[in-house]
C-alpha cells in the first residue's frame, strides 16, 4: 500500500514542480513586506477556516445515524456561550485584518517614497534614488535612465540597496509592469503616469513581464532585471554609453511599431525631452502635447479658430496595425511656445538699417513713416512680448 500511496502522490509532485515560489521568496524589501502581508492575512483567515473544517468532520462523525450513544436534544436551539464564540472570534479576526490591511495599504503605497532599504536599514538623505522611466510598447519594454542619458529595450538593471524611482507610462495599450522579486505590479496607461518605488537587496537576474493582456505579442513581453553591485552597475552604464545609436524622436517612432520577441537593445544617448513627449502623446513632429492643450483649455481655449487647428495624421495605432477602423486620423497641430519663438527670432539675420519709407516686409523691421495724417502706427512687437517680459511704453 505504501507503494501505491507514493504513486498517487507523483502527479501532485509533478504539478507542483512547475510552480515558481518567487512571490513567497522575493529579493526586494517591498516584495518581502507584501509577502509577509499575504502570510499574516492567510493565517488570520485560517484561524476560522481550520476549526470549521475540523468541526464539520467531528459533528458528522459524532452525530451519525448509527451512533446511538450520541446526546439527542431535538428541542435545543440556543446557547449564549456558543453564540459568543462563533461571533466574537470572526469579529476579532476581521478587526485584525482591517488593521493589517490599512497599514499595508499606506506603508506599501507604490507612490510613497521608501523610508527603509530593509528591516533595520533606513533610507538616508544622502541616498539619491535611481530614476528609471518605463514605457510599455507593443510588445516590448523601453527603459530610460535620465540621470545617465542612456536607454535600453527589454533589459533593466539597478544597484543593490539603492532606492529605485520608476515613472511608468504606455505608448498605446494599457499594460502592467511586474517584477515579482522586486515589488507588486502596477499599470502602465497611455497619456498617464504611474509611480513605483522599490529596492533590490540581493544581486541576481530576475524575470520581469507584462501582467495585463495587451494583444498578440503579450506572452513574449518579458525582460531581464539585473540586481548588481555598485561597481558592476557603473560598468553596465559605461557599456551602455559605448553602444551605437541615439534614441531621438524619429528613432522612437520606429521602435514604437509593434514587434514580437524583440532583442535587447541599448542606446548611448537619449533625447532628454523624449519621455515627456511620450507621456503627453506628442512625439510626432507638429503634434500638440496634452499638457499644452490642457493649458490652453484652462485659459478659455482657442475659440472657433481652434476647431480648424487639426492636421492629418500619418502615424497612429490604426494605420500602424493595418486597421480600417475609425475615421481618417488627425491630430491637433502644435502652436509654438515662447521658447521656440525666441529661438526662431534669435536665428533670424536682420538688416542693420532700413531706409526711411521702405515697405514693411518682415518681422523685426521698423514701420515706415506715418502716411495718413493724424494716424500713429502701433509699435512693432518685439522679442520681449513673445517671451513675456515687460517693456517700457512708447510715448
Amino acid at each position: 500500500m505504501s507503494r501505491f500511496r507514493s504513486l498517487a502522490l507523483l502527479p501532485a509532485a509533478l504539478l507542483l514542480g512547475g510552480c515558481n515560489m518567487v512571490v513567497l521568496a522575493p529579493s526586494g524589501d517591498v516584495a518581502v513586506q507584501q509577502r509577509d502581508l499575504i502570510i499574516v492575512s492567510t493565517v488570520l483567515m485560517l484561524l476560522v477556516i481550520v476549526p470549521v473544517m475540523a468541526l464539520t468532520v467531528l459533528f458528522a462523525w459524532r452525530y451519525r445515524h448509527t451512533n446511538k450513544a450520541a446526546n439527542y436534544q431535538p428541542d435545543w436551539d440556543h446557547s449564549t456561550q456558543f453564540e459568543l464564540v462563533i461571533w466574537a472570534a470572526p469579529l476579532l479576526i476581521i478587526i485584525c485584518l482591517g488593521a493589517v490591511t490599512w497599514m499595508g495599504t499606506h506603508l506599501l503605497d507604490p507612490y510613497r517614497p521608501l523610508d527603509r532599504l530593509a528591516s533595520g536599514q533606513p533610507v538616508t538623505q544622502e541616498m539619491a534614488p535611481l530614476r528609471v522611466e518605463v514605457v510599455a510598447l507593443d510588445w516590448k519594454w523601453l527603459f530610460i535612465y535620465p540621470d545617465y542619458g542612456i536607454a535600453t529595450v527589454n533589459e533593466l538593471a539597478a544597484p543593490v540597496d539603492r532606492p529605485i524611482d520608476f515613472s511608468i507610462t504606455s505608448s498605446a495599450v494599457m499594460n502592467s509592469f511586474f517584477i515579482p522579486a522586486l515589488a507588486g505590479q502596477i499599470y502602465a496607461m497611455p497619456g498617464m503616469q504611474t509611480k513605483l518605488h522599490a529596492v533590490i537587496n540581493k544581486p541576481g537576474t530576475y524575470e520581469g513581464f507584462s501582467a495585463n493582456y495587451s494583444g498578440a505579442g503579450f506572452s513574449q513581453m518579458k525582460f531581464a532585471f539585473h540586481g548588481m553591485s555598485n561597481a558592476d552597475f557603473e560598468t553596465w552604464t559605461a557599456d551602455g554609453k559605448k553602444a551605437e545609436g541615439e534614441l531621438d524622436r524619429a528613432t522612437y517612432l520606429q521602435l514604437e511599431q509593434p514587434s514580437e520577441n524583440a532583442p535587447v537593445q541599448r542606446f548611448a544617448s537619449v533625447d532628454p525631452d523624449l519621455y515627456r513627449r511620450i507621456l503627453n502623446r506628442c512625439v510626432e513632429p507638429g503634434k500638440m502635447c496634452m499638457s499644452e492643450m490642457m493649458a490652453i483649455d484652462a485659459k478659455g481655449g482657442l475659440g472657433m479658430a481652434g476647431i480648424y487647428n487639426v492636421l492629418p495624421l500619418e502615424y497612429d495605432k490604426y494605420r500602424r496595425r493595418g486597421s480600417v477602423l475609425g475615421t481618417e486620423p488627425g491630430y491637433v497641430a502644435s502652436i509654438c511656445t515662447p521658447e521656440e519663438a525666441a529661438a526662431m527670432m534669435a536665428s533670424r539675420s536682420l538688416p542693420a538699417s532700413v531706409p526711411a519709407g521702405a515697405p514693411l516686409t518682415g518681422s523685426g523691421l521698423r514701420l515706415p513713416g506715418t502716411i495718413v495724417p493724424g494716424f500713429t502706427p502701433a509699435r512693432v512687437p518685439s522679442l520681449s512680448l513673445l517671451t513675456g517680459e515687460r517693456q517700457p511704453t512708447n510715448s
